[in-house]
């Protein structure tokens, strides 16, 4: 099983940093949106994108690359944020956020962002899609992967699991879906709102193939990624704890930053501290 090397850790975690820095700045100059849960997912793009997945932002719809589902469409701001880091398109378009026009809408837009490949934003919707794309895939005999990012609170959600159902009695074990678990979302602790736990055993229940991270620790989640690719009968889910607002130690663990954008003076200081940490 192929491992993460220190070149590719290296890279990652410089990545990582970057996206954290250009989600605060984007959602601050927008005047809206969501960092808690794009903060969290920060490791697990960054590795997605830069460690694993197979793309090339000169052809964004070659046939043959992986694909990438946010059904958690909310957090655009980690894919937008990536998808520039990774060179599909300038992060002059960071300006544009949620603003009327701009490639870069308040939910992902397969058919106005060059490297998004599904529109997302009702939940339970994107792992749905994901299904989809992993059983044609399957059919057509095609080697790419399916990686799709669903959030803890999406859980929630009845759609989610009629997906799980299918992607199980297809046996499509070229898809890989990650659960953000912060335990948070927008109204509070998920144990409040609607209660998905225990997500590992519903899974499993559900005839997944099932792995447990620290969605922060990237080596783990590479690692996770290539025990995923072994599994040759069933789909992996990766349930990855995660902290809600990482990187960020006034939002960490702090539901109101699930949907909220930070002042001018707030972004500052938060980009001050990041620096520092550097």
């Amino acid at each position: 099983m192929a491992k993460l090397t220190s070149e590719q850790l290296a890279c990652v975690t410089s990545r990582a940093k970057s996206i954290r820095r250009h989600i605060v700045s984007m959602v601050t100059g927008a005047k809206s949106g969501h960092p808690g849960g794009s903060l969290s997912a920060t490791d697990i793009l960054a590795t997605l994108y830069f460690a694993e997945m197979n793309v090339d932002p000169k052809r964004p719809d070659a046939p043959d690359r992986d694909r990438f589902v946010l059904s958690k469409g909310h957090a655009a701001p980690v894919l937008y944020a990536t998808l520039a880091e990774k060179g599909f398109f300038s992060k002059e378009e960071f300006s544009g956020l949620r603003k009327i026009d701009s490639m870069l809408q308040g939910h992902p837009d397969m058919k106005g962002t060059p490297g998004v490949d599904m529109s997302t934003g009702s939940l339970g919707q994107g792992i749905s899609a994901a299904c989809g794309m992993a059983l044609a895939a399957k059919v057509d005999g095609k080697q790419h992967r399916i990686f799709a990012l669903l959030g803890d609170g999406e859980l929630e959600e009845g759609q989610v699991w009629e997906a799980a159902m299918f992607a199980a009695h297809y046996k499509l074990a070229n898809l890989t879906a990650f659960v953000d678990f912060n335990g948070l979302q927008i109204d509070g602790k998920i144990t409040d709102v609607l209660s998905p736990l225990p997500i590992p055993e519903k899974w499993q229940a559900f005839g997944w193939n099932v792995l447990q991270i620290d969605g922060h620790d990237i080596p783990a989640i590479y690692d996770a990624i290539q025990t995923a690719k072994a599994c040759k009968d069933k789909p992996t889910v990766i349930v990855a704890t995660t902290v809600k607002g990482k990187g960020v130690c006034q939002m960490e663990n702090v539901a109101d930053w699930h949907g909220k954008a930070p002042s001018q003076e707030e972004c500052d200081l938060f980009l001050s501290e990041m620096a520092e940490e550097d």
